[in-house]
């Protein structure tokens, strides 16, 4: 709030600690510090699943299921894990893949009945994304598209954006180390071709803060709202 920036991703919290915000106590703070500044709560991240593998971890995918519950309870629509690091997908690896599409299938089936999204954010390129989403076949798994993570793998990003279309549910900004604006990624272009798959949901900034965040994101946030317009 103190940075103006609009609303926050809520992470369900480390994995030393089972997750914290499994707990109902966890999710009222949340929300009543939501409703206390002002603002809005986007969208529930799951980072454990970086060091404790959705892919093959049988307490991923039990905190997975709780995580849905979680955003349910706080009112949210959409749930990210995360796979990266030790969760990290290897498309080669068919058991760990079929591990992950019958984890997603059991959670998208929980996630249609409660009216939440869960968006699926990897390496992965988008045409791998869109196997596993086709394999699980629900619309409740989409795809959390993070552009500094495929910049850094060396897709396409303008390609990839228009080729995944309207089955990305939220966005990640950042550039590596570079400052938003300052680096490989031309973010007007961006913004042409999320014009071109009407998006008009959230943008989490995840960027590089060399200065703090309470200097660097006031910038980045001015940046950006010189190419994207207020909502509504």
């Amino acid at each position: 709030k103190e940075i103006g920036l609009d609303g926050i991703q809520v992470d369900m919290g480390s994995a030393a600690k089972e997750l914290p915000l499994r707990k109902p106590e966890v999710q009222k703070a949340y929300v009543e510090a939501a409703k206390r500044t002002g603002m809005e709560i986007a969208s529930i991240a799951i980072g454990a699943f970086n060091s404790v593998p959705l892919k093959r971890d049988p307490r991923a995918a039990r905190w997975f299921l709780e995580a849905l519950d979680a955003c349910k309870a706080m009112g949210l629509p959409l749930v990210m894990p995360a796979c990266f690091g030790n969760g990290d997908l290897d498309m080669a690896k068919t058991d760990e893949i079929d591990h992950l599409v019958k984890v997603l299938q059991e959670g998208c089936a929980k996630a249609e009945n409660l009216g939440i999204t869960i968006g699926l954010e990897s390496y992965l390129s988008a045409e791998d994304h869109l196997k596993i989403l086709d394999r699980v076949g629900s619309p409740a798994l989409k795809v959390y598209y993070d552009v500094g993570n495929s910049t850094d793998k060396g897709y396409d990003v303008l390609k990839e954006i228009p080729l995944l279309g309207k089955r990305i549910c939220e966005f990640h900004f950042k550039d590596g180390r570079h400052a938003i604006g300052q680096g490989r990624i031309d973010f007007k272009k961006v913004r042409q071709v999320l014009d071109k798959i009407e998006y008009s949901g959230w943008i989490q900034l995840e960027a590089a803060a060399p200065h703090g965040m309470r200097k660097d994101y006031p910038a980045y946030y001015k940046f950006l709202r010189g190419i994207y317009p207020e909502r509504g």
